[in-house]
């Protein structure tokens, strides 16, 4: 795991909307490559080799999908904003992986249009247990 950083900018409050934030998912390399946790976005351009096109973790660049985090899944279909039928543990991991992301990678902004809390239509995974992979 990497170790916290201790350079980072200080926190900017930019507004995002989900399409402006969908233009940072890595497919274009002379654009930073964004990630977005309980609708604050992180620059994550320094793992490109993570986050970038074609990479593990590319699924959660140019989005919000803090449900997929808490769930520590990889599936698209996980890959939403809306948390709020996490259990308790996943919406623990989900906050742990927003502490992480806080400490190591530069806040550069807001998602200001982001559905509301409780519009994702839960699918059929939403009672398997989460994946135990690390991300």
């Amino acid at each position: 795991m990497q170790p916290p950083q201790t350079n980072l900018a200080p926190p900017k409050d930019d507004p995002f909307t989900v399409e402006q934030l969908k233009q940072f998912d890595g497919s274009d390399p002379s654009k930073p490559i964004y990630v977005a946790i309980k609708g604050t976005v992180f620059d994550v351009t320094r793992k490109a080799d993570t986050y970038g096109k074609g990479k593990s973790y590319n699924l959660f660049a140019g989005k919000d999908a803090s449900r997929a985090l808490g769930m520590s899944s990889l599936k698209e279909e996980d890959a939403v904003s809306d948390y709020s039928t996490l259990s308790e543990a996943d919406t623990k991991t989900l906050n742990d992986w927003f502490d992480f992301f806080a400490k190591r990678y530069n806040i550069v902004g807001k998602v200001v249009d982001l559905p509301p809390q409780g519009s994702h239509a839960p699918s059929s995974s939403d009672a398997a247990p989460a994946s135990a992979s690390a991300l």
